[in-house]
């Protein structure tokens, strides 16, 4: 088998955990294509979309800021407050999220003509590793080459950032899943400052989600973002040399 195969890792975590913080590091101290399903999910409520146009029937005018955009805190004062609504949300956004990740993972797998055994939505994978393989050279500013992770590799990672990974089901469109962790304290006090949230609103979102605890029992690496942003910073780089 190549040694230059792809590695999609699937980031997630709580509200407020860090997700955004880890993903800028991929992003810029390792140069790793960030896949964000937030930026998708914007995307589907578009001014003019059909997304958008079935939640202001749903919820009327008042939806809608006067530019016409989405009025998101209008929408997570229902949303949030009331399960329902939120899994009606869901439905309409998900399968638009999940076909942008799919569309973009793809897009990569055939600007790097990733061959393998295994049939898969994304593309294919191999039967070892369940990493995609690649058969020519990759472009310098996609692979892992970063000075001091001893033997250099031509491995391919994007990094799918995805809030909802599990409750959306969307695990597998990753080959490993990567959960960002905080102290329920600690994510509770950085969700009110961040946002401007009472109490009881912040953790109306946090409980909106999938326990924290759970998402770690199914992950393949935890990161812990109680401490400081170097010992964080340190993990992720060892994680990168596995």
């Amino acid at each position: 088998m190549s040694d230059r195969i792809v590695r999609a890792i699937g980031l997630t975590g709580g509200i407020a955990t860090g997700k955004t913080a880890i993903s800028n590091y991929l992003a810029d101290t390792c140069g790793f294509p960030i896949l964000d399903a937030d930026i998708y999910a914007r995307e589907a409520v578009q001014p003019g979309s059909p997304i958008l146009d079935s939640i202001v029937e749903r919820y009327g005018a008042v939806i809608l800021l006067p530019d016409g955009n989405l009025n998101r805190p209008e929408l997570g004062n229902i949303i949030f407050c009331n399960a329902a609504e939120r899994q009606w949300l869901e439905q309409q956004i998900h399968p638009y999220v999940r076909r942008r990740l799919v569309e973009e993972t793809q897009s990569y797998i055939a600007k790097f003509n990733l061959v393998s055994p295994n049939t898969h939505e994304l593309g294919t994978k191999t039967q070892e590793s369940g990493f995609w393989e690649c058969d020519r050279e990759l472009e310098p500013s996609m692979v892992e080459k970063k000075p001091g992770f001893g033997a250099q590799t031509d491995r391919l990672t994007l990094v799918l950032v995805v809030p909802l990974l599990f409750e959306a089901n969307m695990t597998d469109l990753c080959t490993e899943i990567w959960v960002v962790y905080c102290s329920p304290e600690v994510q509770l006090q950085r969700l009110m400052h961040r946002d401007g949230l009472s109490c009881d609103r912040a953790n109306a979102r946090i409980n909106a989600q999938m326990p924290l605890a759970n998402k770690c029992q199914q992950a393949n690496v935890v990161l812990d973002n109680s401490s400081t942003l170097d010992s964080l910073f340190l993990h992720i780089d060892s994680q990168i040399r596995s």
